[in-house]
C-alpha cells in the first residue's frame, strides 16, 4: 500500500528509534501517531513533524490505558494502516550484566510486562480495529537478535524479544485472510541514545566488532526498513524474522 494518508502508530517514538521511524513516515506522507509514557514528550515530538502527526500518552504496562488509547484513536482516526510495537523496557546495566541465576523474579516480570505483554495488548486492541474496518494493515514488532540467539548476558531481553517473536508469527497466521501482515525487526547494536551512550567507549567498540560491518547500525537505516516493509513491496510476505545486524547472525 502506499503510506500516504496511511495512519502509523508508533509505540515509544518520543525519542531514539520510534523517533526515528516516525520521521521517516511522516516523510512519506503518512498521519503518524506518536505515543510515549510521558504525554508532553510524545505531544513535543509529534510538532517536529508534519501537521497531520499527533502525539498521545500510551504507558503499554497500563491495560487501562492501552483500553483507553485504543479508543481515542477509533474516535479520532476510525482506523489504524500499521502498527509499530517499538516501546520497551529502559536499559538497565545492572540488569543486562546479571548472569540468569543472578536475575530476580521481579526484574523478568518487568521487562516482559512492557517488551511483550504491553506488545500483546497494544497488537490485541489495534488487531480488533484492523478486523472491524475491513481493510487490513501492517504490525511490525521490534525484537532483537537474543531472541534468536541467546547471548552471554540479558536473560530477561532474550525472553522478551523470543516471545516478541512469536507473537508475530501468531499474527501472520491468524490474520492474514484479514488482510492483516506481521513482521518482526530482529536488531543488533544500533546506536539509539540511551543505549549508546550508556555503555563505555571500549564497551562500544567491543560491540561495533560483533558483526562484519565493524559498526553500529544507525536508527535512520531500520527506519527505512521498517516503512518499506509496510508498504507494497512486502504485500506477498507476512510473519518474516527480519534480522537487521551488519551481518553477525547469519542463518
Amino acid at each position: 500500500m502506499s503510506l500516504l494518508e496511511k495512519v502509523v502508530v508508533i509505540t515509544g517514538a518520543a525519542g531514539g528509534l520510534g523517533f526515528a521511524m516516525a520521521q521517516e513516515f511522516s516523510r512519506a506522507g503518512s498521519i503518524v501517531i506518536v505515543t510515549s509514557r510521558n504525554k508532553m514528550r510524545a505531544l513535543k515530538a509529534s510538532r517536529l513533524l508534519s501537521k497531520k502527526s499527533m502525539g498521545f500518552k500510551l504507558n503499554v504496562d497500563d491495560r487501562n490505558n492501552v483500553l483507553e488509547f485504543a479508543q481515542k484513536i477509533r474516535k479520532n482516526y476510525g482506523r489504524v494502516d500499521v502498527l509499530i510495537n517499538n516501546a520497551g523496557y529502559a536499559f538497565l546495566r545492572k540488569t543486562w550484566f546479571k548472569k540468569l541465576h543472578m536475575v530476580s523474579d521481579r526484574e523478568l516480570v518487568n521487562i516482559l510486562h512492557v517488551d511483550l505483554i504491553g506488545s500483546f495488548r497494544v497488537s490485541r486492541e489495534i488487531i480488533k480495529l484492523m478486523v472491524r474496518k475491513g481493510e487490513g494493515g501492517v504490525i511490525i514488532n521490534i525484537a532483537s537478535t537474543p531472541g534468536l540467539s541467546g547471548y552471554t548476558f540479558g536473560s530477561p531481553y532474550s525472553l522478551a524479544k523470543a516471545g516478541v517473536i512469536s507473537l508475530t508469527k501468531h499474527i501472520a497466521l491468524e490474520y492474514a485472510r484479514d488482510g492483516i501482515r506481521a513482521y518482526s525487526l530482529v536488531l543488533g547494536n544500533i546506536a539509539t541514545e540511551a543505549t549508546y551512550k550508556s555503555l563505555s567507549v571500549k564497551e562500544r567498540a567491543s560491540a561495533s566488532r560483533e558483526n562484519a560491518m565493524n559498526r553500529w547500525g544507525r536508527p535512520s537505516e531500520i527506519a527505512r526498513v521498517a516503512m518499506c516493509v509496510a508498504s507494497n513491496s512486502f504485500s506477498f510476505a507476512t510473519g518474516n524474522t527480519i534480522v537487521i545486524d551488519g551481518g553477525a547472525t547469519l542463518s
